[in-house]
């Protein structure tokens, strides 16, 4: 089976709404949108974007979902973030909106990935996931990207589950993974060492979880730390 596209839109629609949602984070990126400031519009973005209202108002939705922007009732919406402009600069244009939902794909994958592999972990399991752990940890003291180390952790969960179907869809999918990882990285270098610690403690909890053989929390701790980077994306630095 051939590996997917980075971007493989059922519709043209679809599509154009990506890029709408792209246009309208780079104007709040850029400031022209200020935080705290009402949006324009459904009527006047789409004059603005060229494109037609349910158009924008899919656009406008998926910026909801990621909390960029609040709706309050009777007053439309607002922005609620001012994300790094180096967000767009880092992804295929177009793309962004695919890859935050790449995240909540990666979310329920993964962390049914931990849950299986604090129940099967091995021995040669265990040492793999500390090694890749530790290599984590000396990327953070030296302060390195740490994106390749990033994936080799979550390859090394992906083994240990036992199941060669995750190491599979992980093979598969590692262009998309790789971007979202290359992207909340290199925000994550712009941020404060408390805040990269915070990161590092996400992967000590998943892994402490799955060497107690903690199926739950090691679900839990995945799932968490997945959507906390997807949310990282769109925070200022």
């Amino acid at each position: 089976m051939d590996k997917p596209e980075l971007i493989a839109p059922a519709r043209n629609q679809t599509r154009f709404s990506d890029i709408i949602y792209e246009k309208i984070v780079a104007m709040i990126a850029d400031g022209r949108f200020p935080v705290n400031e009402r949006l324009p519009s459904e009527t006047s973005l789409a004059g603005m974007l060229g494109a037609s209202r349910p158009v924008v108002r899919e656009a406008l939705e998926r910026l909801r979902n990621d909390e960029l922007i609040v709706s309050r009732k009777g007053s439309g919406s607002y922005v609620r973030q001012r994300p790094d402009s180096s967000v767009l600069t880092q992804v295929p244009v177009g793309s962004l909106a695919d890859v935050q939902r790449f995240f909540e794909f990666r979310a329920g994958l993964e962390a049914e990935a931990a849950a299986l592999a604090a129940r099967n972990w091995q021995p040669q399991d265990k040492a793999r996931i500390e090694a890749t752990f530790e290599a984590l940890e000396r990327c953070l003291q030296r302060n390195d990207l740490g994106a390749d180390e990033d994936q080799a952790f979550h390859d090394a969960v992906a083994l240990a589950t036992g199941n060669q179907f995750h190491t599979l869809v992980r093979e598969w999918f590692k262009p998309h993974i790789a971007i979202g990882m290359s992207v909340t990285r290199t925000l994550s270098l712009k941020r404060t060492p408390a805040h990269v610690r915070a990161v590092q403690d996400e992967h000590a909890a998943i892994v402490e979880a799955i060497f107690d053989r903690r199926e739950a929390e090691a679900h839990t701790a995945m799932k968490t730390h997945i959507l906390n980077a997807r949310a990282r994306m769109f925070q200022g630095v």
